[in-house]
């Protein structure tokens, strides 16, 4: 006899396991990371091989040969062949933009699952044997977030995602802003003084359109960015386990925050990334408000493909014990990576787990006070003189001084960061030196990892490299020559060489 109770698994965790509210931040983490592996797998199909293929300025295979299976687990350690690694990051574009469109999570909710822990396994693959070029916190954010939003089931395969996995994706953003704030405030004073903004504008890696009017704010904005930056990075991830409205308050302020980010420099995916965390902290409810209020609330089940914020809580029980144990396993792995928040030497974007599932975070733990970049530059002279010589211009990092910088984020410049890092004296430069023995060669897979070929196919004769120090204009001398930076020359870092000459001090070279 039926007495209408529960029948499942799903059903007796009922109340407790199923997030009843949360529909639309399901949405907005699955989609939103599918839609930032698009953008990762498409950095992987244009710059794999110039960076890191069998001809790359450090090829993968190196990597894989100091390494191994146990440190750096990755399915390219089984075939590593350029082509396949292309094909790979194709298949992964691909299969995001169809967790984009919604389309897999409208079958059976092993399905949506299946398929994110196929990217994190690709993508995973090329973090772990990717070296200079992938050794990014937010490589290891990427890995981890595709992971959790596979066992938040879907639309269409279970009414409610799991509370458990959401409160991961919490623990995940808390660890993201705390740990940027702490590694701060115990790192350089300029961030205790609030004096950090005075120069981060102008020294950041790769600024952008509005990094310039950033940097000329008032000084008493800066003081205002600082501690704007420590309130939400110190004091509101707290909020984030608080009930609702207030973690959806505190989600709100996540977002603004980054966006402040995204308008002034390019971090990549970082910022945009973190955004979809933050917004997954808002509830249907939340959402629903601010709709009424806007006059834009849709009808349940609108084209968007978001499921209506009334859904109910049940959910099959095979989700149930798969949500249960990834849960777990990420709890386990969740205890160095907390011991490391109130460490005294706090470890920044650091991975305690070859698999990449719980990892530290932070971010400038130290404020550059002075921009210095790396110039390149070739000749087709036979005898090059001070006026035969042609700059390389960099898609990113500035180069010519009346170019303003531009929008790259969240498409990743890999060359471009590894520059940054070459002008503050980085360790390891022979992937440098590649890099010049490419441009004599004219190798076309180099060049279009450049804005653009000075010679338009023939090789050049001669490169070098000149260190600049870099400021960016004032308001008068940007009213009077339209310049968005001032340079001027500290020293020759490479001084000119020839192919032949270069090939004999470098050796062999794929």
């Amino acid at each position: 006899m039926d007495d209408g109770g529960p029948t499942t698994v799903g059903d007796w965790f009922g109340t407790w396991f199923w997030a009843g509210d949360y529909d639309v931040a399901r949405e907005v983490l699955q989609r939103g990371t599918a839609a930032l592996l698009a953008v990762a797998f498409v950095v992987v199909v244009r710059q794999w091989r110039p960076l890191l293929g069998a001809r790359g300025l450090t090829p993968a295979a190196v990597v894989v040969g100091r390494s191994s299976w146990r440190d750096a687990p990755s399915v390219l350690r089984w075939r590593g062949s350029d082509g396949f690694v292309v094909s790979l990051a194709w298949g992964g574009v691909g299969l995001s933009c169809l967790l984009v469109a919604g389309l897999p999570q409208r079958g059976a909710w092993w399905v949506t699952t299946l398929a994110f822990l196929a990217l994190w396994v690709v993508y995973l693959s090329v973090v772990n044997v990717g070296g200079r070029f992938y050794g990014f916190g937010w490589e290891s954010l990427l890995c981890e977030v595709s992971f959790l939003v596979a066992f938040l089931g879907s639309a269409g395969g279970s009414a409610a995602p799991p509370l458990l996995v959401l409160l991961l994706a919490r623990w995940c953003l808390f660890r993201v802003e705390l740990g940027a704030g702490l590694i701060k405030v115990r790192g350089d004073r300029a961030w205790r003084d609030l004096t950090a903004l005075d120069y981060h504008h102008e020294t950041q890696p790769l600024p952008g359109p509005f990094s310039w009017h950033a940097h000329r704010a008032p000084r008493w904005w800066h003081r205002v960015e600082v501690a704007g930056n420590h309130v939400t990075q110190l004091v509101v991830p707290f909020a984030f386990f608080a009930p609702q409205p207030a973690a959806s308050v505190a989600g709100a302020v996540v977002v603004v925050t980054q966006l402040w980010l995204v308008a002034t420099g390019n971090f990549a995916w970082l910022n945009w990334l973190t955004i979809v965390l933050g917004a997954a902290l808002v509830s249907d409810g939340s959402w629903a408000w601010v709709g009424e209020r806007l006059g834009v609330v849709p009808a349940p089940g609108a084209a968007t493909g978001v499921p209506d914020v009334a859904g109910g809580p049940g959910g099959p029980s095979s989700l149930v014990v798969v949500a249960l144990g990834a849960a777990a396993l990420l709890l386990v792995l969740s205890y160095r990576p907390a011991r490391n928040l109130v460490a005294r030497r706090q470890l920044m974007n650091a991975s305690f787990d070859p698999l990449r599932l719980v990892n530290a975070y932070g971010a400038f733990g130290t404020v550059s006070r002075r921009r210095d970049e790396v110039v390149v530059e070739g000749s087709v002279a036979a005898t090059p003189g001070s006026g035969d010589w042609v700059e390389y211009a960099f898609r990113g990092k500035p180069g010519d001084v009346h170019r303003r910088p531009p929008q790259v984020a969240p498409y990743h410049l890999r060359l471009d960061w590894q520059m940054w890092f070459l002008a503050l004296g980085s360790p390891g430069t022979r992937w440098f030196e590649v890099l010049l023995l490419r441009l004599l060669e004219g190798d076309a897979s180099t060049l279009r990892l450049l804005g653009a070929d000075p010679f338009a196919g023939v090789a050049p004769r001669w490169v070098r490299a000149r260190l600049f120090r870099y400021r960016f204009s004032t308001r008068t001398e940007r009213r009077a020559s339209g310049a968005w930076w001032v340079r001027h020359e500290l020293a020759v870092l490479v001084d000119p060489v020839d192919l032949a000459r270069l090939r004999s001090l470098l050796g062999p070279v794929a």
